[in-house]
This record gives C-alpha cells, structure tokens and sequence, in this order.
C-alpha cells in the first residue's frame, strides 16, 4: 500500500504475513468471533450449557471445547451444530 503519509507504515495484514503469522492469527480471530456469538446467543435464548450440549447431541465437554475461545481444534460440523441449537446458521466464504 503506497501512501503520501510519512507516518504511516504497513498494515497489520503486512506485518503479520511478514512475521508468518497471519493465516494463525486470522484463525485464532474467527474462532473467538465464533465462540463469543454463541455464548451471546445462548444468553439471549436463555439457554444453559447442559440444555446446548443437548440440543446439540454432544457432552458438556465438547461444548466447553467449542465455547473456548483458545481452543480452535473444533469441526465445521460441530460448529453448524451448534449456530443449529440457537437457531442460526454459519456462513463461510473465501476471501
């Protein structure tokens, strides 16, 4: 990215691809996205960890695997499981 801004350096896409971390920091980034909008979601739906894990077919520990924001070793399946018991969907595109 060219600018006429002395003060102005690269991005933090730049930086990051430059220290070879982007695609771990995007990663890391949509699956804390992903964990928070589902706690939203069960807290507007009122619903409990114990009623999710239900509603999704799964144990409470699984659920506390796709509810934490670190742990980003979840499947696909089991995310579309989950935006299922709340009643939403996932969205996934390449960009």
């Amino acid at each position: 990215m060219t600018t006429n801004n002395p003060h102005r350096g690269p991005t933090l896409d730049d930086f990051l691809a430059e220290e070879g971390i982007r695609d771990e920091v995007t990663s890391a980034a949509a699956k804390r996205v992903i964990a928070w909008q589902l706690l939203e979601a069960m807290r507007e739906g009122k619903i409990s960890r114990t009623d999710m894990a239900a509603r999704m077919a799964t144990s409470r520990r699984q659920l506390s695997r796709v509810l934490n924001p670190d742990d980003g070793n979840v499947t696909l399946d089991t995310l579309q499981r989950a935006a299922k018991a709340v009643g939403r969907g996932i969205r996934l595109e390449l960009v």
